[in-house]
């Protein structure tokens, strides 16, 4: 199979075209980092990239919590009008098998379950809530502490800050050009993905960057928050088979299937921060107590649905990736 691999030579983009290379695939890098003027929002770059191409692998996108709205009109021209090109150019000349690189940030708040009124969907948590340093969502029915639980593809979307809403349309115009074309389209859902070669030093970066740059600095990993919150790191080599899996499925016509890709192991920032520094041998890490508005408290994956339909699982133990990920080297931003 001929796949197009947008966003290519990117972090999670390499790993993907190693994979589907070492499948027995053909992978063609489309990406600005190799090439000026192979931009997903120019249709003329496009349409030639898209020549003789049997499925898409879309990875290209603006990534990371950004700066409030300040930067949403970036996040939504390259996100969501990089996409509407990339969709139309394949309705255009035939191609009729998309995979995309989803996020879990769009559920917002994971899963709980209070004791008293069972699943609850707490809203955003409250500035004055946050200052103070309660940082567990409270029931919204009766104010009572919750049970943080695994989140499933059928959980209602509720992005929160501007790159979670841009994920979200992604998803939005791939069912459509799904319907309208009687394509396939699967969007994975990642979790916190990290390995060797994520880019270093940049406020788009996650959190797993954020720690290991400091650690090469000689500095101690800063966790905001209580660094208690719960996440799934997955690694990105795992990921890519995913990517692997998924563009080799028979996928249904007409429809987006979306699959959470979680390592279904999941740990604290804490437990990662100190799993890392260990691992690089540098300082213990500072807890600040400081957060971002617009993060969310706990979400993690129920990526059963990826493995029983896809066959995958991920095989990098998250100590295992640490210690890795501890001596890789890093990218430029």
């Amino acid at each position: 199979m001929r796949v197009l691999v947008t966003g290519g030579a990117g972090f999670i983009g390499s790993p993907v075209v190693a994979a589907l290379r070492e499948r027995g695939h053909e992978a063609i890098v489309f990406d600005v980092r190799e090439d000026p003027a192979d931009d997903v929002r120019d249709p003329a770059a496009v349409a030639r990239a898209l020549a003789g191409v049997d499925a898409v692998c879309h990875q290209a996108a603006k990534v990371g919590l950004g700066d409030g709205v300040a930067d949403a009109a970036e996040y939504v021209s390259s996100n969501d009008l990089g996409t509407a090109v990339l969709l139309a150019a394949m309705a255009e000349v035939g191609v009729r098998r998309l995979v995309l690189a989803g996020s879990m940030v769009v559920y917002g708040e994971g899963r709980y379950e209070c004791p008293r009124h069972g699943v609850v969907r707490p809203g955003p948590r409250a500035v004055a809530d946050l200052d103070a340093g309660r940082f567990e969502p409270p029931c919204p029915v009766c104010g009572a502490d919750l049970v943080p639980g695994l989140v499933g593809e059928d959980a209602p979307a509720d992005p929160r800050n501007v790159y979670a809403t841009t994920k979200l349309a992604q998803e939005h115009l791939a069912a459509a050009w799904a319907r309208c074309t009687g394509g396939s389209a699967l969007s994975l859902r990642y979790h916190n993905v990290y390995g060797p070669g994520m880019p270093r030093d940049t406020p788009y970066a996650g959190v797993a960057s954020f720690f290991r740059s400091a650690l090469a600095r000689g500095e101690a990993p800063r966790v905001f928050e209580d660094g208690r919150q719960r996440r799934d790191f997955v690694h990105v080599r795992d990921v890519a088979q995913a990517n692997a899996a998924a563009l080799e499925a028979d996928a249904a016509p007409g429809v987006l299937a979306a699959y959470n890709t979680g390592s279904g192991d999941p740990h604290t920032v804490g437990e990662m921060a100190r799993a890392l520094a260990a691992a690089y041998g540098g300082p213990e890490p500072v807890v600040t107590g400081a957060y971002r508005l617009g993060d969310v408290r706990h979400i993690t994956a129920d990526s059963a649905r990826l493995r029983d339909a896809l066959g995958w699982k991920p095989q990098v133990a998250f100590e295992d990736g640490m210690v890795e990920f501890a001596r890789a080297g890093m990218r430029g931003t």
